[in-house]
């Protein structure tokens, strides 16, 4: 899967786009992997709820601000992103999901969502369905 987010950070739900993986790979039971294949990019399982969402922007940001650039040894490089590995690293950078009867098997509001942290260009995510 591809994503290319058109702002510097957003959350997207892609619990539909892997429910679909889920379905059309007939695993019954077994275990969903959903990876960021960047490094400033995360995946991570929470509420599909939009104030949290304004939360987790506004306490990141707290935590590792984009701005100054200058007070990240990494931006030195060229790069204004540093502010975005460390979001990631706090995020994560994988969720696995239980598959149960042939459906993601959540707890109560869980939903999986693609975290970007640097945006405004294709990044992948890797989804690995095992089981029988």
């Amino acid at each position: 899967m591809i994503f290319n987010v058109k702002s510097r950070r957003g959350f997207v739900n892609i619990t539909p786009d892997i429910r679909k993986l889920v379905t059309k790979s007939k695993v019954r039971e077994g275990l969903c992997l959903v990876n960021a294949m960047h490094i400033t990019a995360s995946v991570f399982i929470n509420d599909d709820e939009s104030g949290l969402h304004r939360d987790y922007e506004k306490w990141l940001e707290g935590l590792a601000p984009h701005e100054p650039i200058a007070q990240y040894k990494h931006n030195d490089t060229g790069e204004d992103n540093a502010d975005a590995h460390l979001k990631r690293q706090v995020m994560g950078r994988e969720a696995v999901v239980a598959i149960t009867n042939g459906k993601l098997d959540f707890g109560p509001w869980e939903q999986i969502f693609y975290g970007e942290f640097d945006g405004r260009r294709p990044k992948r995510v890797l989804v690995k369905i095992i089981g029988e």
